[in-house]
């Protein structure tokens, strides 16, 4: 837990290089799953509010990558990862790609409207994206209705 908390702490170094090396390091616990549930919403937080604030592109994608990934182990909650949908608009197309799929990833149908503009995006992967995000959603949606009381992981 002490390196967790020294990678949180440094994401809020000066210097960019600092910062991407915490947010890889952050990653690296949520790909291992080594954290509690707690402590993995705790270190998503701040990595998405890292990719909100990061004027450094490579940073951002440290952190969206590393949010990304977190979806293999965790299931994380779209209030969560919301705060992104404030910067999707002025991502580049790489890192939009990582923010659909993060909100298809949460499973949440209120995901859909942050997703459904996207699906006509100029980049054909961007398109691609939200079209798997979206049906990420569906699928999930489906399996919803027909199982009363199941609640996605």
């Amino acid at each position: 837990m002490k390196d967790v908390l020294i990678a949180l702490e440094a994401l809020t170094g000066c210097a960019p290089d600092r910062r991407d090396l915490a947010a890889e390091a952050l990653g690296d616990f949520l790909r291992g799953a080594a954290l509690d549930a707690a402590t993995a919403r705790l270190v998503v937080g701040r990595l998405v509010g890292l990719a909100v604030t990061e004027p450094v592109t490579e940073v951002r994608e440290s952190a969206l990558n590393a949010v990304s990934e977190a979806f293999d182990h965790y299931s994380l909650p779209l209030d969560l990862v919301e705060p992104l949908a404030s910067v999707v608009r002025t991502l580049e197309p790489e890192l939009l790609e990582y923010a659909l799929y993060i909100f298809g990833a949460t499973r949440d149908p209120r995901a859909r409207p942050l997703i459904e503009p996207f699906l006509h995006h100029f980049c054909p992967n961007v398109r691609e994206e939200a079209r798997l995000a979206a049906a990420e959603l569906a699928v999930s949606a489906t399996f919803d209705d027909r199982s009363p009381g199941f609640t996605p992981e």
